[in-house]
């Protein structure tokens, strides 16, 4: 190891030993208020432990932005200040690209391009991405993982465990043992781009057939287990189109509609990570006329009986059937459903489901304040579930759940106007298990994964 990797290494060593002490301080801090009995102390703590978590820049900032969308996973005045903190890694120098790529691709790695961008188009929380051609001139990206990312993760969700502790130690309205299972079987997943490749291969599968969606081919022999070599995709920012007109913000939220529902409710599989930076808009004849997907790290391929679930939970709210509504949150993994805690859910339920369920157009929002969406629900369940508490969500709710808010954000942004309820009815239109279960495992035959 060179003495600038060594240093390196140090210096995260030394950030991970700081956050540490500083979430310790915090936990400190909340027991001996609650000894004395201070009240009214949660949003000092939430900036105490935002300022924390902060100061680490790297995958912690996934779990963190991650937990803020997932009602009662921590409290509001946490959730708040999480979602203001920015995934967004420092980038490594080209002396260290250059040892990194030749890890990845052998000492003449650079004589298997015809050029190689030397500052990063964009750097995220696991790596940054370069520009380069291939030796056919044909514009790539290269997605390089940062070193010693596995230890990273590993410290990282050492930093989750105790956050949730803290939770169960002082609102235990949530059992969060399953959330945090499935949080870090998921980001371990994200490290390995070997993994992700397939996962790219999947979704040309699935959406080969969707005008409005494109997905980038991937460079095999450019691409290993830490570098994820993929065809340049050009697009503008999603949010650079807020402005334009209706017709175009209405097309390009239906593209994101069915970038994410279809795959679901055709093939039990869903995009967990509905960000902004995954994914850009591309034109024809000069007009937007779609989206790209960039990213496929975060992806959850889900049994077919949890795609029931979702949709038996639709029907049973659409028609007021409560005994599929129940059905549906026992196929998820629910246990111990009382009266009392049915309704708590439903209270989530109905805000999640609330634009598929009204058969017109509208916003998302529905006249409701962009900043005020979803508050008054997440604040009813949380007071709900304190006294019920606690309550373990299953683990398969976790991204569901994160996807449908994340998508929510978008169409918020793009002040869309659909039908959204036809858009879930066509996507879950002739619905039966079977039939996701045999596309299921054809499209992960097509794509190299194993089938559970």
């Amino acid at each position: 190891m060179s003495d600038s990797e060594r240093n390196r290494f140090s210096a995260r060593a030394r950030r991970y030993a700081s956050v540490g002490t500083k979430v310790g301080g915090v936990a400190a801090r909340m027991a001996g208020q609650r000894l004395v009995g201070a009240q009214d102390t949660r949003g000092g703590n939430a900036l105490a432990l935002a300022s924390a978590l902060g100061g680490l820049k790297g995958p912690i900032m996934k779990v963190a932005q991650l937990l803020a969308t997932i009602p009662d996973a921590v409290p509001p005045e946490y959730a708040s200040e999480l979602m203001k903190l920015q995934s967004q890694a420092p980038p490594m120098g080209w002396a260290f690209v250059k040892r990194r790529m030749s890890a990845e691709l052998g000492a003449d790695w650079q004589k298997k391009f015809k050029s190689f961008e030397h500052e990063p188009a964009a750097a995220a929380s696991l790596g940054q991405v370069h520009r380069a051609q291939a030796l056919d001139g044909t514009a790539l990206a290269c997605k390089l993982q940062y070193p010693d990312m596995q230890s990273a993760v590993e410290a990282d969700l050492k930093q989750l465990q105790l956050l949730f502790a803290l939770r169960k130690r002082f609102d235990p309205a949530i059992d969060t043992d399953e959330i945090a299972i499935e949080i870090a079987a998921r980001l371990r997943e994200e490290l390995d781009y070997a993994r992700e490749a397939k996962h790219v291969a999947l979704y040309q599968h699935m959406l080969k057939d969707e005008p409005l969606i494109r997905v980038p081919n991937v460079r095999p022999e450019l691409s290993s287990g830490r570098l994820l070599t993929m065809d340049w995709m050009d697009g503008t920012k999603m949010l650079s189109h807020k402005d334009d007109s209706l017709e175009i913000r209405n097309r390009l939220a239906t593209a994101m509609f069915t970038a994410w529902w279809f795959p679901f409710s055709r093939f039990g599989v869903i995009h967990g990570d509905p960000h902004l930076g995954n994914y850009s808009v591309f034109a024809e004849n000069g007009a937007p006329a779609g989206i790209n997907l960039l990213d496929y790290g975060c992806i959850r391929i889900f049994p077919p009986r949890f795609v029931a679930g979702v949709v038996d939970l639709y029907r049973g709210l659409l028609d007021g059937d409560e005994a599929r509504v129940v059905k549906a949150y026992e196929t998820w993994g629910f246990r111990g459903l009382t009266r009392e805690l049915i309704d708590a859910l439903n209270i989530w339920a109905r805000f999640i489901y609330g634009p598929l369920l009204d058969d017109r157009v509208r916003s998302i929002a529905d006249g409701v304040k962009p900043s005020d969406y979803g508050r008054k629900e997440a604040f009813r369940v949380h007071q709900a579930l304190k006294k019920l508490g606690p309550v373990q969500v299953p683990r398969e709710f976790v991204f569901m759940d994160r996807a449908a808010v994340g998508l929510g954000a978008v169409f918020l942004h793009l002040a869309a106007e659909l039908n959204f309820y036809r858009l879930f009815n066509e996507a879950i239109e002739n619905f039966s298990v079977e039939e996701v279960a045999a596309r299921q495992g054809a499209a992960l035959d097509a794509a190299g994964l194993a089938r559970d």
